[in-house]
């Protein structure tokens, strides 16, 4: 009997082994998509690095003395209006927006996943009430609703991750309903429920894991929309607090020094579109890896 199960478990694995051979092999074929994983790849490096390739304490030090100077060999990037320099809020900015993108994705993941897994599953009048509470929700702009959750709760990194999971939940919650509806009447399922096995043991180990392609893709693409509005927000005074080094936080305090210095407001918008840009390109490459009409 042990052995029996040892041999189904190696089966298993080496089976997981081929998938995950066979979508790197797929994967790696987009060019767009490695370009997006090469970007995001540096992006990382520099937030989990941050430490040793850049001044932490130059992030938050002002220097009247060497205020508004543009790029050198001291200063990379330059510096702001309050002698701070670019170059290190830059680097450090990072972990900011990546934290807020990643961590507002999983909430709204996780959440959205529950409700449109339970929606699908049980059908009937619970359907209905979700999915008439997710359109109603989904009627209002998602930037305008996270700006107005922001607002209700109050400016801080804490709040701003809650506002953009809360604002995004919607998408999560149908795409994952939509997904769901795909694989919830196979015969596999139908064998779990005959065996007696429980309803969460269903969705979450038979349903669930078997519609994850569209919700993985969804999920990596989120993140860069996350990071885009909360930067926005951060832009319009309601998102990350200075002296924080955020990124949209930056570049509200360098508007009205953009025509004189313009080097003050280059720097962090390129890394926002670096950023955003391969989150998109990486999410597209996971698509079309996981789509089995694009097998070859």
């Amino acid at each position: 009997m042990a052995m029996a199960v040892a041999d189904k478990n190696k089966g298993i694995a080496l089976k997981r082994k081929g998938k995950v051979k066979e979508f790197w092999r797929r994967y790696k074929k987009n060019k767009s998509a490695m370009v997006g994983l090469v970007l995001l790849l540096f992006i990382l490096f520099c937030a989990i690095f941050a430490n040793v390739i850049a001044d932490e304490e130059a992030v938050t030090r002002h220097n009247p003395e060497v205020r508004r100077q543009g790029p050198s060999a001291e200063h990379w990037f330059g510096t702001d209006i309050y002698g701070r320099d670019i170059y290190s809020r830059v680097i450090f900015g990072s972990r900011i927006s990546l934290t807020i993108g990643v961590l507002s994705a999983a909430l709204s993941l996780f959440l959205g996943g529950i409700l449109g897994a339970v929606s699908a599953y049980f059908g009937g009048w619970l359907d209905d009430i979700i999915m008439r509470i997710m359109d109603m929700l989904m009627s209002i702009p998602a930037t305008l609703l996270a700006l107005t959750l922001v607002a209700a709760l109050g400016s801080s990194t804490t709040n701003l991750v809650i506002a953009l999971a809360l604002s995004n939940l919607p998408s999560f919650a149908r795409l994952t309903r939509s997904s769901m509806l795909t694989v919830v009447d196979s015969d596999y399922v139908e064998a779990a429920k005959a065996y007696g096995a429980r309803n969460g043991h269903i969705i979450f180990k038979e349903v669930l894991p078997n519609a994850m392609g569209p919700i993985i893709v969804q999920t990596t693409q989120s993140v860069s929309n996350m990071i885009l509005t909360a930067s926005s927000l951060s832009f319009l005074g309601v998102g990350v607090q200075a002296p924080a080094p955020e990124w949209g936080a930056m570049l509200a305090e360098a508007r009205e020094f953009m025509r004189q210095f313009p080097y003050m407001i280059i720097s962090p918008g390129i890394f926002i579109i670096i950023t955003a840009l391969s989150f998109n390109l990486v999410g597209d490459g996971f698509r079309d890896a996981l789509d089995p009409r694009l097998k070859d």
